[in-house]
């Protein structure tokens, strides 16, 4: 698992499985990061090609943490088997979700979207 931080974007890049144990490795990524206000925290699932409903955890904490520090958490490049999982928990509505990592600002340029803060 890669991390990348530039400017105000951490970028969470978990690979294989999001299960118990890759939810794990995945919390203690995002607990290693002290949020900061006006932070974008990307979470790309390009290389995720599994997630059970105990990796939905640390993307639920990740987002509550990050709501609570006035940060936004976004997910991008979800793959079809993760995506079912989303929608099948009725999450897909609550984490915004981009087609692919440049669509995350294109769309923030586009719309002039600031972060909540």
């Amino acid at each position: 698992m890669a991390l990348t931080q530039q400017l105000q974007v951490i970028l969470f890049k978990p690979q294989g499985s999001i299960d118990l144990e890759g939810g794990k490795a995945l919390s203690e990524q995002m607990a290693g990061v002290v949020p900061q206000a006006h932070q974008l925290w990307v979470i790309d699932l390009a290389e995720v090609n599994f997630m059970d409903s105990s990796g939905l955890v640390p993307l639920v904490k990740g987002l509550k943490a990050a709501r609570q520090s006035g940060c936004r958490l976004v997910l991008c490049n979800v793959q079809a088997p993760v995506r079912l999982i989303l929608e099948l928990t009725q999450l897909d509505s609550v984490f915004e979700i981009f087609p692919t990592y440049e669509d995350i600002f294109t769309t923030v340029k586009d719309n002039s979207l600031v972060l909540a803060g």
